[in-house]
Protein backbone atom coordinates (compact mmCIF):
# COMPACT_ATOMS: atom_id res chain seq x y z
CA UNK A 1 0.00 0.00 0.00
CA UNK A 2 0.84 3.58 -0.59
CA UNK A 3 2.56 5.07 2.27
CA UNK A 4 0.66 8.49 1.00
CA UNK A 5 -2.69 6.80 1.59
CA UNK A 6 -1.77 4.82 4.53
CA UNK A 7 -1.05 8.57 5.99
CA UNK A 8 -4.34 10.87 4.83
CA UNK A 9 -6.27 7.65 6.22
CA UNK A 10 -4.14 8.04 9.72
CA UNK A 11 -4.81 11.59 9.63
CA UNK A 12 -8.74 11.93 8.77
CA UNK A 13 -8.99 9.22 11.17
CA UNK A 14 -7.40 10.93 13.94
CA UNK A 15 -9.68 14.29 13.03
CA UNK A 16 -13.04 12.23 13.19
CA UNK A 17 -11.51 10.68 16.33
CA UNK A 18 -12.25 14.35 18.17
CA UNK A 19 -15.48 14.87 17.74
CA UNK A 20 -16.13 11.44 19.22
CA UNK A 21 -13.72 12.21 22.34
CA UNK A 22 -16.02 15.01 22.87
CA UNK A 23 -19.34 13.74 22.68
CA UNK A 24 -18.18 10.57 24.80
CA UNK A 25 -16.34 12.94 27.90
CA UNK A 26 -19.83 15.31 27.47
CA UNK A 27 -21.99 12.56 27.87
CA UNK A 28 -20.31 11.43 30.88
CA UNK A 29 -19.39 7.64 29.19
CA UNK A 30 -16.34 6.50 28.65
CA UNK A 31 -14.78 7.14 25.16
CA UNK A 32 -13.99 3.47 24.09
CA UNK A 33 -14.49 4.02 20.22
CA UNK A 34 -13.10 7.30 20.56
CA UNK A 35 -9.68 5.67 21.92
CA UNK A 36 -9.61 2.85 19.60
CA UNK A 37 -9.95 5.11 16.41
CA UNK A 38 -7.38 7.01 17.94
CA UNK A 39 -5.25 4.07 18.32
CA UNK A 40 -6.01 2.93 14.73
CA UNK A 41 -5.26 6.38 13.04
CA UNK A 42 -1.72 6.64 15.07
CA UNK A 43 -0.59 3.02 14.09
CA UNK A 44 -1.39 4.20 10.74
CA UNK A 45 0.51 7.38 11.22
CA UNK A 46 3.77 5.47 12.27
CA UNK A 47 3.30 2.73 9.58
CA UNK A 48 3.36 5.43 7.10
CA UNK A 49 6.03 7.10 8.56
CA UNK A 50 8.28 4.07 9.23
CA UNK A 51 7.95 2.57 5.75
CA UNK A 52 9.18 5.94 3.77
CA UNK A 53 12.75 5.91 3.79
CA UNK A 54 13.02 9.82 3.98
CA UNK A 55 10.15 10.00 6.40
CA UNK A 56 7.72 13.16 6.78
CA UNK A 57 7.72 16.67 7.66
CA UNK A 58 4.52 18.70 8.86
CA UNK A 59 4.95 20.62 5.43
CA UNK A 60 4.60 17.61 3.28
CA UNK A 61 1.10 16.58 4.26
CA UNK A 62 -0.58 18.92 2.41
CA UNK A 63 1.39 17.34 -0.56
CA UNK A 64 0.59 14.04 0.72
CA UNK A 65 -3.27 15.07 0.41
CA UNK A 66 -2.69 16.38 -2.48
CA UNK A 67 -1.06 13.57 -4.69
CA UNK A 68 -3.91 10.83 -3.07
CA UNK A 69 -6.76 13.05 -3.67
CA UNK A 70 -5.56 13.46 -7.15
CA UNK A 71 -4.07 10.01 -7.82
CA UNK A 72 -7.98 8.81 -7.40
CA UNK A 73 -9.74 11.86 -9.56
CA UNK A 74 -7.49 11.53 -12.28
Amino acid sequence: MDTDLVLVIGVVLGVLAVPALVAAFADGRPPRSAAILVMVAAALIVLAIHNRPAGYRFDELPDAFVRVIGRYLN
